[in-house]
């Protein structure tokens, strides 16, 4: 058989199917305990159904469930936000949130079906090492702004220095250094702390 090469294929999107024996019941858990949104049901009764996390989508589909050497995995903003949600719904948690060798924090659910879920946010920490030799930099802060950065520094367990050397190196390449969960904890952290002022504030900070 001779060789032939295999054409460029342009692909954007995958989606992972689960074989479940009541389709309909499966969508449901999978929305109320798991934290997706209903995608789709087809037919009737449904035999095929999508649920979704962020923009992907996982498939459903009527059959025997399968689970021996089948997991699948979900790269999220935050790992943490999702774990605290699923053990208020009594999820089978497998795995317990950790941070992982190879630079992902993440923990793992068994479905009733069996199915190992993954849930993982990246922790950034691969790579070589990179020696520094860190200065103390005498700085004053708005009192309420300085609360919320130590707040925002235990929530994602960081250090003070490790946040704000993160904040400042995304800044200064012009990159969000939140994630959408980051920033909605943020959000909170802001009413919390009754920071009512906007981001050009600090040009006009009075003592």
């Amino acid at each position: 058989m001779s060789e032939r090469q295999a054409p460029e294929v342009e692909c954007e999107d995958q989606h992972a199917g689960l074989c479940v024996p009541d389709v309909a019941a499966a969508a449901r858990y999978y929305t109320t305990a798991l934290g997706f949104t209903a995608g789709f049901l087809w037919g009737d009764p449904p035999a095929f159904a999508g649920v979704k996390l962020g923009r992907e989508q996982l498939f459903l589909q009527r059959g025997e469930p399968a689970p021996t050497g089948c997991s699948v995995y979900f790269m999220i903003g935050d790992a943490d936000e999702l774990f605290a949600f699923h053990q208020a719904n009594g999820v089978d948690v497998a795995v317990p949130p950790g941070d992982r060798e190879y630079g992902i924090r993440d923990f793992t659910v068994r479905d009733p079906y069996g199915y190992h879920l993954t849930f993982g946010h990246p922790t950034f920490t691969m790579g070589p090492r990179v020696p520094i030799e860190r200065v103390d930099v005498p700085v004053r802060l708005e009192k309420r702004l300085a609360a919320l950065i130590h707040d925002l520094a235990t929530h994602k367990r960081m250090s003070l220095s490790s946040l704000l050397e993160e904040t400042l190196l995304h800044t200064l390449d012009g990159v969000e250094p939140h994630t959408k969960a980051n920033l909605r904890h943020i959000a909170e952290l802001k009413r919390r702390h009754g920071i009512d002022y906007d981001t050009h504030a600090s040009y006009r900070f009075t003592e």
